[in-house]
């Protein structure tokens, strides 16, 4: 064997030893993806895209960018999955137009009244009652366009990639976006903010979330959706900067 052939042989074997490694994460980050979708979205499918996230992460890893393997991969893991659910979209259009208006209303309503929105205050705005508005968040809980993931990695994404090649205007948009959303993670009502540090941190299911709050899995889906609809209305003026600098 020569030494190119060796070499390339050794490469592989450090790929497949280190992909074997890091597959239980590819699969934590599958099942907790899993607990906001629905059941029409096989788990094989996340695993999969996944496993090819984990593979470009091994790639395209520079430890001399500050962020742990494992934070960087998990990044990479999460984006291939969300891409998968992207190209095959099950919502409906009509709920996420209709979780945009929620967005909108509940952007116009606190710049009126100087203060977080309630629910029946969001609703008598849009002219519907609390419970359609209630079902609206009901039917956004698994619309992918408002997670957080989605926030930072999507179509509506302020930046494409945490460690993608950046100018250096775009490493400070990057970073002052990352205060942004932690500042409006942080000014949450509290329930909200209590479910999305559930959620993300701690990384319960909306089932466990549930029993922490003693209230029904459906109230914590309710809960989350409208946070994430929240956190888009306050980061509004973050995704249109970034809509026209596509346009542009």
């Amino acid at each position: 064997m020569s030494g190119a052939a060796m070499y390339a042989a050794v490469q592989a074997a450090n790929i497949d030893a280190l992909v074997v490694q890091h597959t239980p994460l590819v699969k934590r980050i599958a099942y907790h993806l899993m607990g906001r979708l629905p059941d029409t979205v096989q788990l094989d499918d996340l695993i999969q895209s996944g496993m090819l996230g984990l593979l470009e992460a091994l790639k395209h890893y520079d430890a001399g960018q500050g962020a742990s393997f494992e934070t960087y991969a998990g990044i990479r893991i999460r984006g291939a999955m969300l891409d998968e659910l992207r190209r095959s979209d099950w919502t409906p259009r009509s709920v996420h137009k209709k979780a945009r208006m929620v967005a909108d209303a509940i952007r116009e309503v606190e710049n009126r009244l100087g203060r977080d929105a309630k629910d029946a205050e969001v609703a008598k705005h849009m002219g519907i009652d609390l419970g359609e508005y209630h079902q609206i968040l009901q039917d956004a809980v698994s619309c992918k366009t408002f997670s957080v993931e989605e926030l930072i990695q999507g179509e509506d994404s302020i930046i494409d990639d945490v460690q993608g090649h950046h100018q250096p205007d775009e490493l400070l948009l990057q970073q002052n976006f990352h205060k942004a959303l932690a500042k409006a993670i942080a000014e949450l009502p509290e329930r909200e903010r209590l479910v999305i540090s559930l959620y993300y941190d701690e990384e319960l299911n909306l089932r466990e979330i549930g029993k922490v709050l003693d209230v029904s899995e459906s109230r914590v889906s309710q809960i989350c959706s409208q946070a994430m609809l929240r956190l888009r209305a306050r980061l509004a003026d973050w995704i249109e900067r970034k809509d026209n600098e596509k346009c542009s």
